[in-house]
Order: structure tokens, then sequence, then C-alpha cells
């Protein structure tokens, strides 16, 4: 229904991913490679198909009636006003009952009651079950919406009619039950814990990772800008580096399997332009401060899918975008434009691996269709061009396998000049120095001002122009480059 975030069985596979014995068969491969593996789990809620939801559901007096989150009506309606983050109410109403229970995405994904101390048993007995199964670490979704307010009361509404979900996630609470999870799975020497917190508000963001709490958080700050503004990218950039303490990272990503490619994002529908920013942004996720997460097809230039019909849509919330509009009386091609605004198929098209029908990721139409110019657009075909995106990225990567500074380094030094951000970062003998020209126009950079080094070219996202010298050189717009230390 939601693509696997809706778990039925925590202790199976799907079989539409394969079996239990081709996951031990994974894990194993990846670790004789030093891959270690991190598994996305959803602690917030379960499948409404789940047995302790069904349990739940069965009567008022279940033992299993409190892991899950039941109402009475209020006036005959629902316990509050609160909003499903798919759209609509997040309230759904059992006749055999006469109550309501919660779920703050689809209907189906039954929101766990976390402040049943049953629940969170349950829940790390779910989390030992993988860690021996050999996992490495855990991404855990929406993890910001484990408690709600036990007074339930109704959200406010903001300025332009959405509404502020001030009840529903962030409650007092939520870092003693997140310290709790951290402190039972950080028992297991070198388990690594990434958290979907959903907010873009810096300030709040801190508060989930570091001292116990999880490893990283997800940057929304700067991952989830919708456009290409070069003053707020780096500024969300210096904020990380201000407001961070010394026990906490960064992560630099701009695409997730939530939100649309940036490649798409940033370059405004022309084809020259996304590649530039394409190539700008990998340069900055390679060698800036923090944990980088590349999303599949990024480093192909993948772009984003929009569907042409309603039957084509795979995505729950889109499909539920689209239901509204037309109970609001749109036109199918309003209803449509609004779903494909919302819909998240847009960054989940099969990975494009090479020109034929389904793009080598497999020999049978697959459960979403192909992304556009999947036929140019593919590993195959970019790996033959010395500048492509593909090519670019395996540079960056090799360089920063080879430069602890790239990878692991701090700043010794960043600002901001105009739409350039410099950063100079270092680790025992090993420094680096990276210049990104976020603005259209040429920058000159002068490298006799970085700390008395002596800098090696390394590596420019585009060719350099021809005016340098030993001291100065000229950045072209849209253009990211590094510089290592002859140490």
């Amino acid at each position: 229904m939601d693509n696997g975030y809706d778990i039925a069985d925590y202790y199976n596979m799907d079989p539409d991913y394969g079996t239990m014995k081709d996951f031990d068969a994974f894990i194993e491969a990846a670790h004789q490679r030093n891959i270690r593996v991190i598994v996305d789990l959803v602690l917030n809620h379960t499948s409404s198909a789940h047995p302790w939801f069904q349990a739940s559901k069965s009567s008022k007096d279940h033992p299993k009636r409190d892991w899950y989150i039941w109402k009475d009506p209020v006036d005959e309606g629902m316990p509050n006003n609160w909003e499903s983050f798919f759209g609509g109410p997040a309230w759904d109403y059992d006749e055999a009952s006469g109550q309501y229970y919660y779920h703050a995405f689809a209907k189906e994904q039954v929101d766990l009651n976390w402040a049943n101390p049953e629940v969170r048993e349950a829940m790390k007995e779910v989390m030992g079950f993988w860690l021996d199964k050999g996992v490495d670490g855990f991404r855990l979704d929406v993890i910001n919406f484990l408690k709600v307010s036990a007074q339930f009361p109704d959200n406010p509404y903001q300025d332009n009619g959405e509404q502020d979900h001030r009840y529903d996630k962030d409650q007092d609470g939520i870092l003693d039950t997140i310290r709790e999870i951290c402190e039972f799975v950080h028992q297991r020497e070198g388990v690594f814990m990434v958290g979907e917190v959903g907010s873009e508000d810096m300030s709040l963001l801190k508060r989930y990772s570091g001292n116990g709490l999880l490893d990283v958080v997800f940057n929304f700050n700067l991952g989830s800008q919708e456009h290409y503004q070069p003053n707020q990218l780096m500024d969300q950039i210096l904020l990380m580096e201000q407001v961070h303490r010394p026990d906490q990272v960064p992560t630099l990503f701009f695409s997730s399997h939530d939100m649309a490619r940036h490649i798409s994002r940033f370059g405004e529908g022309n084809p020259e332009l996304e590649v530039l920013r394409a190539k700008l942004m990998a340069t900055f996720m390679l060698t800036g401060k923090g944990v980088p997460f590349l999303y599949y097809g990024e480093e192909v230039g993948m772009r984003d899918y929009y569907c042409p019909c309603i039957e084509d849509m795979r995505d729950i919330q889109g499909l539920t975008h689209y239901q509204l509009a037309k109970a609001e009386g749109l036109s199918e091609e309003e209803a449509l434009r609004r779903a494909n605004e919302k819909s998240r198929d847009k960054s989940r098209t099969p990975m494009q691996w090479d020109g034929s029908e389904y793009g080598g990721f497999s020999n049978v139409k697959p459960w979403i269709a192909m992304g556009p110019g999947h036929n140019q657009i593919n590993i195959e075909a970019e790996r033959t061009k010395l500048d492509s995106i593909y090519i670019y990225y395996q540079q960056l990567l090799m360089l920063r396998k080879d430069h602890p500074s790239l990878a692991e380094g701090g700043y010794s030094n960043i600002e901001c000049r105009g739409n350039t951000l410099i950063y100079t970062k270092n680790i025992s003998e090993d420094v680096s120095f990276v210049a990104l020209n976020f603005g259209a126009e040429s920058v000159e950079i002068s490298l006799a001002e970085v700390e008395n080094l002596s800098l090696q070219f390394a590596i420019a996202s585009q060719p350099l122009e021809d005016d340098q010298t030993d001291s100065k050189i000229i950045l072209q717009g849209h253009t990211g480059a590094v510089w290592i230390s002859r140490k």
C-alpha cells in the first residue's frame, strides 16, 4: 500500500522483495566486501493488517487494545481536528467498537501507542532480531512522531490555511524514548543510527542527535530546499556548523525517496544547467563536513518522472491528494496536476543501468514506469563519456578515499564571499581546500591566502578557465573545485 512502510510482519520478508534466505545471502555478501548495511525501520506505526492491530481492533477489552491510540467520538465526530500528513483526517472510525483509531499517515498505517511500555519492549525485540541477522544499523522512519500530546488538543492553523502539527509530533518525552531505543541498540558495537526527523527547523533537528541519542539525523533544513538559491544554501551550511556540538555531525544530501530529485529541482528545466548544478552539489556533498547520503540514480543524472494519467500513479500520497482534489470538484487535469505535485513517484523509478526497454533493471515490466530519457541517461551510456556526471562522481569518490581530510576532516576555516563558499579541512598533515561557486558569473579565487599552504589542484566540476596562475584561479559559474596540500 505504501511501498513497504505499512508493515504487517516485522520478522519476515515481503515476497515482492525476495525471501529471508535472499536477505541472509545479501548481508553475507555485503560484509565480505566490507560494506555495512543499514535497514529502514518503521517504529511509528504498523499495517492495519498486522496481527497486533487485528487483536487490538477485536475488542475494547483485548490486552493489545492499548497498543494503539483509540479515542471516543467528541460531539458525535472525530476526537480532534488532527490531519493526516498524507491529506485528509488522521482518524478512522471503527463501527464495531464505536471508537476512532489514529493514523498520522494513511489509514492503513496505524500509529502505535509508545506510551505503553509493552509496545516499547516489543519493538526492541524487533530491533534485536535484525541486529542478530547482522544488520549494522537502522534508518528510523519519522522518528519524531512516536509521541502525541496526551491531552489531544486541536492543532492550530497557519496563515496559509495549512495545519500546524503542534500536538502530534515532537512532544515532551520524545527524546527520552529515543534515548531508550538508542541505548538498547548501541549495546552492539559499531551500530549506526540515523533518524528521519520530519522538520526543516535546525533548532529542532539538533535536539535529536549526539549525547546518547541518534548518531545523525537528516538535515532537511539543507537537503529539502525546493529551489536553487545560493544564499539560502550557504546560510544553512554555515548554520549547521554554528549550532552543532562537537558530538554532532551534519548530514549532506539533496535527494531522497520522499522528494523530487535535486537535478530536477535545481536545474530549472535547462539540461545544461541541470548537469552543471548536479556536479556542483556532488562536489559539496563529497567534500563538505558531514555524512553524505547519495540517492540512487543521482550519480547518473536520473530526472523526475511525472505520471501522464492517474492509472500510472503508485504513491499513496499522490493518490490521496488526487481523490481529495476530485472531491473538491476539480477537473481531471487539475486533480492530476495536484497529484503529481504531491506524489513521490517522481523519484522512485527503476535504476537506469542501460538503454534497454526496462533499463537493465528487469526483464519484465516493473512495478512503476521508467524515468524520462532512460534510453540515453543510464550507467552504460554515462560511463563512456569522460565529462559525464557518473565519471565525475567516480573521480570525487576516489579523491575522497585517498584524502582523509575530505572524508573526515572538520572545517579549519569556512566563509562565504558573494555566491562562493570556501572552506579548508584538515586531518593531521592532510589538508584540502574547496571553492564552490554557486553563482552564474565567474569569480577570482586567491590561493596565496590559504593558510600559507602549498596547494595542488585536484579536481573541478568543469574545466577551469585558461587565465590561471600559482596564486590565482578563475572559477566559472556553477563550478566546484578542490585543491590538496602538497605536504
